[in-house]
C-alpha cells in the first residue's frame, strides 16, 4: 500500500473548525497515521517517504453523498433508460457513474435503490481493487407498496410476510441498510401522491424492527408531514427528502422535529445541482416556504446530511458542490456545510472510520484548490482524491 506525506496551506481535520495552517497528513497502509504542521511532519517523517506538496490548496476528508441512484442516468427518463439497458451494460454505466462521483471528491456513497443488487457487485469490485470508485453502502431493492413509488425496482410488498421476506432477500443479497418508500414520489406519477403515505404505522414499525433483527438501519423516503411523523415514531435512521408536504402545500410539524432531534435521526434533503430550476418550477411562494422550514429545522438542532439524489432527472453525478451551494443560499455557513458533507454524514451512516482525518481513520481524503471554508467554489476544483489510501 502506498505511503505518502501530503502538505498544503490548510488541513481540515474535521469537524471543520479543526484546521491546521501549513499542515500535513501522513498516509500509510490505507489509513491516516499522523496529522500535524508541515514543519513538524517534515522533520519527523523519513526522507524516503514520498511527498505530495500542494501549495495554495486544502487537504480535507473525502466527501460523502448519502443519497444516490447509480442505476439511473440523470437524463429525462432514467426509469425507461434503465429498463432498456441490459444488466451487463447497466453495470458498466454504474461503474462510470461511481467514477464521476470519485473525481468530484466523493469517497463514500449510499445507493438508495438499484436493480438486481448491481450496487453490491460494484461494491465488491471496488473493495477488491478491480476498479476504482468510492466506498458504497447499498440498500439494494427499496420496499414499496403495490403500484407504489419505484415499484419497477421489484420491491412491492402487500403483507407482513412479504415485508419480512423482502428484507431477508435484501440482507442475503448484501444490503447495508433497508430503504423504504414511505410516501409517494415524483418518479412514479401513477402511484400515490408525494404527500400520501404508502405504509401504515404498524407496517413501518415492522419494517424498522425486522431490519434491526438483520442488523440493518432504515432510510425512509418521506415527503408527507404525516408520513414523516410516522417514520419518526417507528425509529428510522434517516429521513430522505423530509419536505413536509400536504395536499395544500407544506406544513412543518415542530413537535415531530423535536423528536427527530431527540432521536438523533438525520435528515437528507436530497438537493441536486439543478436546484435553481427546481425552485423556479416550485414557484416563489412555495420555494420561500420550503427554505423557511429548512432554516427552522436547522435552528431546532436537526442534523442535516449531504445527498444529491444523483441519477434522477437533472441530478448529475459530478455536481456535488451544487447541492451545498443551495444550503449556502439559505444562510448555512461553510463550516456547517463541510461538516454536513463529512462528519455528520459519517455519523448518520454509522461509519466510524471515515469523515475526519485523525490518526487511525481510513485515508479517504481530497485536495482542493484554495480554502473551502472561505469559498465553497474550492470544492469544484479537486486536485487529488484518495480512497482508502489509493490515489484515484
Amino acid at each position: 500500500m502506498n505511503t505518502v506525506l501530503l502538505t498544503a496551506d490548510h488541513v481540515i481535520i474535521g469537524p471543520a473548525d479543526q484546521v491546521i495552517i501549513d499542515g500535513a497528513v501522513l498516509v500509510d497502509a490505507g489509513v491516516v497515521t499522523a496529522v500535524g504542521t508541515a514543519s513538524d511532519m517534515e522533520a519527523t517523517v523519513s526522507a524516503n517517504v514520498p511527498r505530495l506538496r500542494c501549495p495554495g490548496a486544502t487537504v480535507m476528508p473525502g466527501l460523502i453523498d448519502c443519497h444516490v441512484h447509480l442505476a439511473f442516468d440523470a437524463g429525462p427518463d432514467p426509469v425507461g433508460t434503465m429498463a432498456r439497458t441490459s444488466s451487463e451494460d447497466l453495470a458498466l454505466a454504474m461503474a462510470a457513474h461511481a467514477q464521476q462521483l470519485l473525481r468530484a471528491g466523493v469517497t463514500t456513497v449510499r445507493d438508495l435503490g438499484d436493480r438486481d443488487a448491481l450496487t453490491v457487485a460494484l461494491r465488491t469490485a471496488i473493495d477488491a481493487g478491480a476498479t476504482l470508485g468510492p466506498r458504497i453502502l447499498a440498500a439494494t431493492t427499496p420496499l414499496t407498496s403495490v403500484g407504489g413509488h419505484c415499484g419497477f425496482l421489484g420491491g412491492e410488498v402487500d403483507s407482513e410476510l412479504a415485508i419480512r421476506m423482502q428484507i431477508a432477500r435484501n440482507k442475503e443479497a448484501g444490503a447495508d441498510l433497508i430503504k423504504v418508500m414511505a410516501s409517494g414520489g415524483a418518479l412514479t406519477p401513477t402511484g400515490p401522491r408525494m404527500w400520501e403515505g404508502q405504509f401504515d404505522a404498524n407496517q413501518l414499525n415492522l419494517i424498522v424492527s425486522e431490519a434491526a433483527r438483520h442488523g440493518l438501519g432504515v432510510a425512509a423516503h418521506a415527503h408527507g408531514t404525516d408520513t414523516i411523523a410516522a417514520c419518526v415514531a417507528a425509529g428510522v435512521r434517516t429521513l430522505e427528502h423530509c419536505s413536509w408536504r400536504t395536499p395544500d402545500g407544506f406544513f412543518h410539524d415542530r413537535e415531530t422535529t423535536r423528536r427527530i432531534v431527540k432521536q438523533d435521526i438525520a435528515v437528507c434533503r436530497c438537493v441536486s445541482g439543478d436546484w435553481r430550476l427546481f425552485l423556479e418550477q416550485l414557484g416563489s411562494e412555495r420555494a420561500e416556504a420550503m427554505g423557511r422550514i429548512i432554516r427552522e429545522m436547522r435552528d431546532a438542532g436537526v442534523r442535516f446530511i449531504a445527498g444529491t439524489d444523483a441519477g434522477v432527472p437533472g441530478a448529475r453525478f459530478g455536481d456535488y458542490a451544487g447541492m451545498l451551494e443551495f444550503f449556502a443560499g439559505l444562510g448555512f455557513k461553510s463550516a456547517e456545510l463541510l461538516d454536513m458533507a463529512t462528519t455528520h454524514s459519517a455519523h448518520a451512516l454509522g461509519l466510524t472510520n471515515t469523515g475526519n482525518l485523525t490518526p487511525g481513520m481510513r485515508a479517504d481524503l481530497i485536495v482542493v484548490e484554495g480554502n473551502p471554508l472561505v469559498n465553497l467554489e474550492a470544492l469544484r476544483h479537486v486536485r487529488h482524491v484518495y480512497t482508502a489510501g489509493v490515489r484515484a
